[in-house]
């Protein structure tokens, strides 16, 4: 549903004890080409992407870190046509090879494991970052700097940004920086909100665009839409959760251990999913009445019970993709009705202020640890299932400041910009008589993933699924530059992260390939634009300048971007 960003002004207040979070006296500290809200890779693709057409750019990251989630956890990129997306993400991806190639060897298991590049350790993506941004003397990044969406944190005149208002969390104290252009990186989509752009939260019904999977849906895991698909709109947000870094090498395991605020009531329908072997996919269709009677034997005895499809061990739990190392990204189990997302409870995460979102991450942290030692040590849970999750730890390298735990939760979905194209599904389906997707003249990025969107509610009695929790195939598409601009008069502001898309639109366009190819487009417009508008911006200049880059802006297999033809093939086949 179409929002309005809030416009009141609040009173002073203190946000999570760093001090007064409004009406701060300013100064202004210096300026800037570009301004980008967040080192997430979209960000820092857009600063490395500004500094390489000479124009000098500031990153602002709330936290003490840079990378965004593929530094906290996401280690299986999550791209479904390897090849679609170029640019400076296959530059990611190279170097991520490349680092395990030269500290291990071409032969190795590292080597292996990387899957060319693909999977990859959190330490060494946060590495592959930084060496980005060292890289570009033009790029500054200033960490701990909070920017709270107020609209009085952002100075606009005469419809552009002209400067931004940050609290320094180290010394509780207001910075204020200018700037030619602003990128709004951030996951949350706070930039938009504070310059009055309109935004969607919530997921539209089919009867708005027939999309398919919209509003309240009830889905088999690969399987069909079950009883309760209503369809309906409604504002719901779909859940969030941590990418965790397990590992079972006893040399590298931390113990996971009790937290501090336990609910054991939370974990409990587990051990009837344990012991009879239910779960959420399709193939509990075909499970007889003999079939539950057998396992019932087999659970007696000690046994664990027979049902097709089920996960095995913590794999219940938790997916879990390997990466080099011994260690794993761990995400939530889409076949379980209980796993590491945790639904309803983030609905009001997007629009909340940090001092909320602050506490959502802590109630979430304790949650996930809370789960893990209950598979791990609960009585009442089967002794075979126990000791295979106890095989299972932290791993010791990995955010050794923070317990070993991620520092990042995984925002799934925040605000989505209202711009001037909203990407739906049918943008990335088979549509036309070709069996591809509609094509973009103005696309900036190929990219393919499934329309892929996490559970909205926890369990309801009789339900196949979770509530959202839900995938559907799709095709290689392009992306639109309108994704990225506002559709509002504000004329210096791109945003690539919080993307214009529906519901089920933005659960493809929200991967980190996605974002990192937007991002580099972003900064690419920001450099090409400069004091002019975004939007009278020369769409073909565009597109040429990132085909210098080897961005992807159609994708064809066998596609060779070192081919000699490869920008006018690309530029001819958009026509």
């Amino acid at each position: 549903m179409l929002r309005q960003p809030r416009r009141q002004f609040l009173k002073i207040t203190s946000v999570a004890g760093l001090g007064l979070a409004f009406n701060w006296p300013s100064r202004l500290a210096a300026s800037y080409d570009l301004i980008i809200l967040s080192a997430t890779p979209a960000g820092i693709m857009a600063a490395v992407a500004a500094a390489r057409l000479g124009k000098k750019s500031l990153i602002l990251e709330r936290t003490a870190y840079i990378g965004g989630l593929p530094a906290n956890g996401l280690g299986a990129t999550d791209i479904a046509t390897r090849g679609a997306t170029g640019g400076l993400f296959l530059e990611f991806v190279d170097r991520i090879k490349k680092h395990y190639t030269q500290k291990y060897g071409a032969d190795s298991q590292q080597v292996k494991d990387c899957s060319d590049g693909y999977h990859f350790e959190p330490s060494v993506a946060t590495k592959v970052f930084q060496d980005f941004i060292k890289e570009h003397p033009q790029i500054e990044v200033l960490t701990l700097r909070q920017f709270d969406f107020e609209p009085e944190n952002l100075l606009i005149k005469q419809n552009r940004i002209q400067s931004i208002r940050v609290m320094n969390r180290s010394t509780q104290k207001p910075e204020t920086y200018a700037g030619t252009f602003f990128v709004d990186a951030s996951y949350e989509g706070d930039l938009i909100a504070a310059a009055g752009v309109p935004f969607f939260l919530g997921r539209e019904g089919k009867s708005q665009y027939n999309e398919v999977g919209a509003g309240r849906v009830y889905k088999y895991w690969a399987g069909p839409e079950g009883e309760g698909s209503t369809y309906q709109e409604d504002n719901a947000i779909e859940s969030y959760n941590y990418r965790l870094c397990l590992t079972n090498d006893p040399q590298n395991r931390v113990p996971i251990q009790k937290p501090a605020h336990y609910n054991r009531e939370e974990f409990i329908s587990l051990i009837e999913d344990v012991k009879t072997g239910r779960h959420t996919g399709v193939q509990m269709q075909k499970l007889t009445a003999a079939d539950i009677s057998e396992n019932e034997k087999r659970v007696a005895a000690g046994q664990p019970p027979q049902v097709p499809g089920m996960p095995q061990g913590i794999a219940r739990l938790t997916n879990m993709v390997k990466l080099p190392n011994q260690k794993t990204d761990a995400n939530n189990q889409h076949l379980a009705f209980l796993s590491t997302d945790l639904p309803e409870e983030n609905w009001p995460y997007p629009t909340s202020s940090w001092e909320w979102r602050d506490q959502f991450a802590q109630r979430l942290r304790e949650y996930t640890e809370g789960l893990f030692y209950f598979a791990q040590n609960d009585a009442e849970l089967p002794e075979w299932f126990r000791k295979q999750c106890l095989e299972w730890g932290w791993a010791k390298d990995e955010y050794t400041d923070n317990g070993h735990f991620p520092r990042q939760l995984y925002v799934r979905e925040g605000r989505r910009m209202k711009g001037k194209y909203i990407f739906k599904a049918q943008d990335a389906q088979a549509v036309g008589e070709d069996g591809k997707p509609p094509l973009h003249a103005d696309s900036v990025t190929a990219s393919h993933y499934a329309l892929d969107s996490h559970a909205v509610r926890k369990r309801e009695k009789g339900r196949v699924h979770l509530d959202g929790f839900l995938s559907y195939p799709s095709k290689v598409y392009t992306v639109p530059f309108r994704v990225m601009v506002p559709d509002s008069a504000i004329e210096n502001l791109l945003c690539p992260v919080a993307a214009s898309a529906t519901h089920i639109g933005f659960s493809t366009l929200r991967m980190e390939p996605c974002w990192m190819a937007l991002g580099q487009a972003a900064g690419t417009a920001a450099a090409l634009l400069g004091s002019t508008s975004v939007h009278t911006l020369s769409i073909k200049t565009l597109q040429e300048s990132l085909l210098k880059q080897k961005a992807i802006l159609i994708y064809s297999p066998g596609l060779d971007i070192h081919a000699k033809d490869f920008a006018s093939k690309q530029l001819a086949s958009l026509k």
